[in-house]
């Protein structure tokens, strides 16, 4: 996973965290480290909510292109296409 340097450089404090024991037996057994692993988690989480909001917001504009691609073809036609 990327981290932008911001990100490696980012305070990190102290939360309060429930997990299912097995899924913490389990990383514990691979030597995972939790915090780092629920980070992540956390981070990807972060990233599908924005992306589900960004396709909910452009929601119109998306299918106003789509019908118009449809209806007249792209603007610009690969060179392998014939025509």
């Amino acid at each position: 996973m990327y981290l932008s340097p911001e990100q490696k450089t980012s305070k990190r404090r102290p939360v309060n965290l429930t997990i299912r024991e097995d899924v913490l037996s389990e990383a514990k057994s691979l030597k995972l480290n939790a915090s780092k692993a629920a980070e992540a988690g956390i981070i990807n989480a972060v990233r599908e909510a924005r992306a589900e909001e960004w396709l909910e917001a452009n929601k119109l504009a998306l299918q106003a292109h789509n019908k118009r691609i449809i209806k007249d073809g792209p603007l610009l036609k690969p060179s392998w296409v014939s025509t």
